[in-house]
């Protein structure tokens, strides 16, 4: 991360406000919800039975892993992915550009399920979550920067085109557990992960075929890196590979203390990349009031994730030891409660779509949205507490919570993407989207380190503590909105 002075950004062609062709949006947004849906296929269904992979006993084809070492590596695996988009956000604003760095990283993803799939214990395990983490962190930020290059900044379907983008998301969120969840169960978990790299097997291929048509900016790298500084970068790299070997070597970092190392990590990237950003004298005071305006809604949005990924913590452990999922006389798989919440994503996607979209320049700010997904999230923990001692918590328990779940994810999450591209200095464009994945990152590990403190035989007080604190943070940034829409200058 040069702090070099950035050179003006070329002109970018022209885009065509016209193109209505795909529900309203431009047609290539057809082209990345495609291949977004078939990397969540991929990495849905592997996520959703990782927690069990590892937990189970060995005579259950699992790796007989203590519980919450287990869910602490899925916290610290999900931080560690979204932590890896400032590598691929990095890469494509200073070397590749987005365009090349999502293709490569889409090949990353496939051989890192191909190495869940076939190698066996815990070298396969290693070996397929680093890649798949690498891989998805390359892709999530290029993928999400190149729908923001489909929009003029001032353009009113912006937040419509991510929800749509974030419906593609969540129809491969919903497939991918229900397939691999099925042949889990039926084959075992080595071909569940087979299915996830054919997934992503077919999502390289449809983006291999259209991304020509992709426009100019995505072709372009952004903000590149002086050829004098090549040897500079790689020196660090090298070097920064070299200290974790190390410190996994003298045992500095392990399965137990991972989610911990990952969560000072983020703290530290965070602040390193605010102070880069900043510190760049090409950035006129537009861009540094919007970067600042981001650090309160970059605190909430970690709160956020930090509740909302226990779907595949504290939930996915909910599901398997205290969820009747008898069905018909048929137990359903544990895995496909984490197929309930795309479900709901896929039938309001659309609806907040069109909400955001008819009241255009009227709709609520960003800032009243965050604090609203804040209370809605803490208000669905609190609904877990009428359930708390019962020796088989009803399915329609958890499908309402996780539909709570969702109304708040609606509010935040495909706004919060659509945030960054807006706020993104011109020189940083995605690597502000990294930003924002930071903030997933850091709540994601925070999910491994809270589910510790659960304890199945008295859950209402974890269930209390971590709503209510979620409500508080959402009525804090609700009282502090109007000094932080200043600072956004103009951006809703």
């Amino acid at each position: 991360m040069s702090l070099n002075k950035s050179p003006a950004p070329a002109a970018e062609a022209p885009l065509d406000h016209r193109d209505k062709s795909f529900l309203g949006q431009p047609k290539m947004l057809l082209n990345l919800f495609s291949v977004e849906l078939w990397e969540r296929f991929s990495f849905y269904g592997m996520q959703g039975i990782l927690a069990y992979y590892m937990y189970y006993s060995v005579t259950k084809g699992g790796l007989g892993i203590d519980e919450g070492t287990a869910l602490g590596i899925v916290g610290a695996y999900g931080g560690g992915v979204y932590l890896s988009t400032i590598l691929g956000a990095w890469v494509a604003d200073r070397l590749m550009g987005s365009e090349r760095v999502l293709f490569y990283s889409a090949l990353i993803i496939m051989a890192g399920h191909l190495s869940l799939a076939l190698l066996p214990g815990a070298a396969g395990l290693a070996t397929g979550l680093i890649l798949v983490g690498v891989g998805s962190g390359g892709l999530k930020a290029n993928a999400t920067s190149l729908v923001g290059t489909l929009y003029a900044k001032d353009d009113d379907r912006r937040d419509a085109g991510f929800s749509i983008f974030y419906m593609g998301i969540n129809i491969g969120g919903l497939v991918g557990p229900l397939v691999t969840g099925w042949l889990q169960v039926t084959w075992g978990f080595h071909v569940g992960f087979a299915a996830a790299a054919v997934g992503m097997a077919l999502g390289l291929l449809q983006y291999g075929l259209t991304r020509k048509n992709l426009p100019d900016s995505a072709h372009r790298v952004a903000n590149p890196l002086p050829a004098t500084s090549y040897g500079k970068a790689g020196a660090l790299a090298g070097a920064a590979v070299v200290l974790i070997i190390a410190a996994v070597a003298l045992k500095l970092i392990t399965a137990e203390n991972l989610k911990w190392v990952i969560v000072a990590v983020v703290i530290l990237a965070t602040v390193a990349y605010f102070a880069v950003i900043l510190a760049n004298k090409s950035l006129t005071g537009t861009e540094r009031s919007r970067v600042y305006s981001f650090m309160p809604l970059f605190l909430a949005s970690a709160v956020f994730w930090s509740l909302f990924q226990q779907q595949f913590t504290v939930v996915a452990l909910y599901a398997d030891k205290r969820l009747d999922r008898m069905v018909f006389g048929w137990e359903m798989p544990p895995s496909w409660v984490t197929s309930i919440n795309p479900v709901f994503i896929i039938v309001f996607a659309g609806v907040f779509a069109a909400l955001w979209t008819k009241w255009g320049a009227r709709q609520p700010g960003t800032p009243v949205k965050f604090a609203v997904a804040l209370v809605v999230m803490g208000a669905a923990y609190l609904a877990f507490i009428p359930f708390a001692g019962m020796a088989a918590v009803p399915m329609v328990a958890i499908v309402f919570i996780l539909l709570l779940f969702t109304v708040a994810e609606l509010m935040l999450s495909p706004v919060g993407l659509s945030l960054a591209t807006k706020l993104a200095p011109a020189a940083y464009r995605t690597q502000m989207v990294a930003l924002f994945f930071l903030s997933v990152s850091l709540g994601t590990a925070m999910s491994g380190v809270l589910a510790q403190w659960y304890d199945p035989s008295n859950e209402s007080p974890y269930f209390l503590v971590i709503g209510l604190v979620a409500i508080g943070f959402g009525v804090l940034l609700l009282l502090a909105q109007k000094p932080v829409k200043r600072l956004m200058a103009g951006v809703l």
